[in-house]
């Protein structure tokens, strides 16, 4: 039998019930508001993260680019803070936009001989840009005390391994001088030498050098086809095919003459017959000049060693005694004398990545040669036919940058290479 007093206290007992439980459902709202805010914040902040280590990828990547074109510090970073700039003003970057122009993101910039450890000597060629002090303003995270969250990113970018497979390549081939030399082949960086020389029966190529093999004059067939068309394009700069070290490549039987002349001569910025018209698609180089002596392949009046000589003395030519080589060239890059200033002109129009081959002399007609390695090719001048020669006189240089697949570690060396991201040694983030 409940009495009033019984039916009091429970009435009592329910009321303390109903004041227990709301700071229970306090608690729990308020949990549930930080868990979604800090998903909401959280997704924020891997959305602006992302941001900005593309941005500051790009950054690495444009210095990395600029030093190894000009080996010059102060533009390679003014490159990189340029390009973060740009890319922090694409769409969709509004945040990150707004808080690098008010100076609220640090970015520094470091440089280091060697990749892995990274040291700072600001000596290149491997570089890091590191941006910091990002903080991302929060919304529902703020009800536990998070009104900030900080981000930052680094990138560090350089020199590839040599190219292993290259595809940019030039429709010619080097007969390697010494296959089982894998510095160069037995090719002399920055030494003269002369491509398709064997088309003189009075002055055939230079006997220290292995050739193909009659009928061929160091061409090579692309998969655009035979022809003098497929030639000429691909001497100006459209690359159809691919090489690998190891592997073969074929050869293109015939002079050509014709047709390479066109084809070199649009990156000196000089376009005659089916290349008229095509500077959009072959511009020039962003330095056009040439030896003050046109150079030629013979004999002299004197001599009849067939040698490489200067046109208005007959005198021998060499590294020691050329008036514009690849150095010259380089200074005029570094000191920003350009005959062709970006985006009218290119960098490095004149270096071609060429496949260097063994040769036996042997191979007739159309064959096929084994790839030992790739070569940067400096061109000296322009192409001049000459009946039916063409000579194409350069340098081998100490590497240059071409499209491909790199090997797996860093190194130096005279090959071609890629410009590349690194995952950054000291950052687990990069």
């Amino acid at each position: 039998m409940l009495t009033r007093t019984t039916d009091f206290n429970r009435k009592i007992c329910r009321h303390r019930q109903r004041g227990v439980a709301l700071p229970l459902v306090a608690i729990g709202l308020l949990a549930m508001l930080a868990v979604a805010g800090l998903a909401l914040d959280a997704s924020h902040a891997l959305t602006n993260k992302t941001r900005l280590q593309n941005t500051t990828d790009a950054a690495a990547l444009a210095a990395a680019k600029e030093y190894d074109l000009a080996n010059d510090i102060i533009a390679a970073n003014a490159e990189a803070l340029s390009i973060f700039g740009i890319n922090a003003d694409g769409a969709g970057n509004h945040e990150l936009n707004a808080a690098y122009d008010i100076g609220e993101i640090t970015i520094r910039i470091e440089w280091s001989e060697t990749l892995n450890p990274f040291i700072n000597t600001g000596v290149g060629p491997y570089v890091r840009v590191v941006a910091t002090d990002y903080d991302i303003d929060t919304s529902l995270s703020a009800v536990v005390g998070i009104s900030e969250i900080g981000i930052g990113a680094s990138a560090v970018a350089g020199p590839s391994p040599a190219i292993k497979r290259a595809c940019n390549i030039a429709p010619l081939v080097a007969c390697a001088k010494d296959p089982e030399d894998t510095n160069l082949f037995g090719f002399q960086p920055n030494q003269l030498e002369v491509l398709k020389a064997g088309s003189d029966p009075n002055c055939p190529a230079d006997p220290e050098n292995p050739e193909v093999g009659p009928g061929n004059f160091q061409l090579i067939r692309l998969d655009c086809g035979a022809g003098g068309k497929c030639v000429r394009e691909n001497l100006a700069g459209t690359y159809d095919s691919c090489a690998t070290i190891d592997q073969t490549v074929e050869t293109e039987p015939g002079n050509t003459v014709g047709p390479t002349v066109m084809g070199l001569n649009t990156r000196f910025g000089v376009y005659t017959g089916a290349m008229q018209g095509t500077e959009a698609l072959y511009p020039p180089d962003v330095v056009t000049a040439e030896p003050s002596s046109r150079l030629f392949y013979g004999k002299s009046d004197t001599s009849n060693e067939c040698r490489i000589r200067r046109t208005d003395t007959q005198d021998l030519v060499t590294a020691e005694t050329i008036d514009f080589s690849w150095d010259d060239y380089l200074f005029n890059i570094q000191t920003a004398q350009l005959t062709n200033i970006p985006p009218a002109g290119e960098y490095e129009r004149r270096v071609l990545t060429i496949p260097i081959a063994r040769c036996d002399g042997e191979d007739n007609g159309q064959s096929t040669l084994d790839v030992v390695g790739f070569g940067c090719y400096f061109i000296l001048q322009t192409v001049e036919q000459a009946g039916n020669l063409a000579h194409i006189f350069g340098q081998f240089i100490e590497g240059c940058t071409a499209n491909g697949t790199p090997g797996p570690d860093p190194m130096s060396g005279p090959d071609p290479y890629l410009i590349q991201l690194y995952k950054d040694p000291d950052s687990g983030d990069s």
